[in-house]
């Protein structure tokens, strides 16, 4: 693996870079403290070709690879978690299972406007008794002639309310567990589909989420992703990919308090020098700048792995957990150099601290994490 970055990447990441600063980190604190939507940013990331970077241009999107996409993931989450996790759904959760399994009919008409950011996608896999053991979900559908008859409710659903559509795992058998779950895609038009009001969290908050509803949710049979059955591979092999955008998610987070904490320790001063001078504050920034670069490596790591299209269950695991419990431990540190102001409002250091604390639970937890990485380990 080579670490120097080709011209296309850098070429994106500064793309991606210069947008982020100078269009979405002025607005970051609004869009956290309203909770708004952000939807002429997410208009502006399908203009950049950043809703769908490792898509090929054939099917809208911009072609690039996946270390590509961590790089810009980066970048829009250093600016703005909530900007961040928008794009990483369309890209990683939506966009690429049917890149993958999708039938060319599916991709011409859901995977080309969605990977050029014509329409949003969404993920459907959580359900309110289903979390981390995915084989025991209720969602069922029913085979009626050349349709599915979908029922059920899927919860914590990122992009949910403003999705155009949603690749939704359900049971097509019962009583057999993950063997038994189908992937769809489910246009969120579709009869019989509904979202709730938005979910009230701890962060994240423009990245709107709510529960979604099937009922007697009838759709035809070549919306079905893969085969019956195969619904489960589906699901896990899309969070292999979608684990290094939240890794990439949480590296933003924290490079960002991490940035923000060196500024105030230089220009904030205690008994009569500045706090950087003090060894207890280098002593921290330097944990933080260590951590911080152990995570893009296991990120870039495992983004080059899913180039080389070579399994990376256990890589993209790792870095997803190394990152995201980096990220907290980070943003703790940021917020405690800040002192009483990092504990207000009028402080990045609080968003970016609870900003980073999904990122240790969706789309695998960190106990989740180590499972895969043990079972890997154990397996070798």
């Amino acid at each position: 693996m080579n670490l120097d970055l080709t011209q296309e990447q850098t070429m994106l990441r500064d793309t991606a870079r210069e947008f982020a600063t100078r269009e979405v980190a002025p607005r970051a604190k609004h869009f956290d403290a309203s909770g708004e939507w952000p939807a002429d940013l997410v208009k502006r990331l399908g203009d950049l070709g950043l809703m769908g970077v490792a898509i090929p241009a054939e099917y809208g999107g911009s072609g690039f690879d996946h270390i590509s996409y961590a790089l810009a993931m980066e970048e829009i989450s250093a600016a703005c978690a909530s900007l961040g996790v928008i794009m990483s759904v369309n890209n990683s959760l939506a966009s690429d299972p049917i890149w993958k399994h999708g039938s060319d009919m599916q991709k011409r008409e859901f995977l080309t406007p969605m990977a050029s950011g014509k329409i949003l996608g969404c993920f459907g896999l959580t359900e309110p008794m289903s979390g981390s053991d995915a084989g025991t979900m209720a969602t069922f559908a029913e085979k009626d002639g050349d349709n599915y008859v979908i029922n059920g409710s899927k919860n914590f659903i990122t992009n949910g309310p403003f999705a155009d559509l949603i690749v939704v795992f359900v049971m097509t058998k019962k009583n057999i567990g993950h063997k038994g779950v189908t992937a769809f895609i489910v246009p969120t038009k579709t009869p019989g589909f509904s979202a709730s009001k938005p979910d009230e969290k701890l962060g994240i908050h423009a990245a709107q989420s709510c529960s979604v509803f099937f009922e007697n949710c009838r759709i035809p049979e070549s919306y079905r992703l893969g085969g019956e059955g195969e619904g489960f591979k589906v699901a896990m092999g899309t969070l292999d990919g979608g684990r290094i955008g939240i890794a990439s998610q949480a590296l933003g987070i924290a490079r960002a308090a991490f940035e923000k904490a060196v500024a105030y320790s230089k220009e904030r001063k205690a008994f009569g020098v500045p706090l950087a001078d003090k060894q207890a504050i280098q002593f921290m920034l330097a944990d933080m700048a260590t951590e911080i670069d152990a995570a893009r490596l296991l990120i870039h790591r495992a983004a080059f792995l899913k180039d080389k299209k070579v399994r990376h269950s256990r890589e993209s695991a790792s870095a997803k957990l190394f990152a995201s419990e980096m990220a907290t431990r980070v943003t703790h540190k940021a917020l405690q150099i800040h002192g009483g102001l990092g504990y207000t409002r009028e402080c990045d250091a609080e968003r970016h601290y609870r900003d980073a604390r999904i990122t240790e639970i969706y789309e695998g937890t960190s106990e989740i994490m180590r499972i895969v990485i043990a079972a890997s380990v154990l397996k070798d």
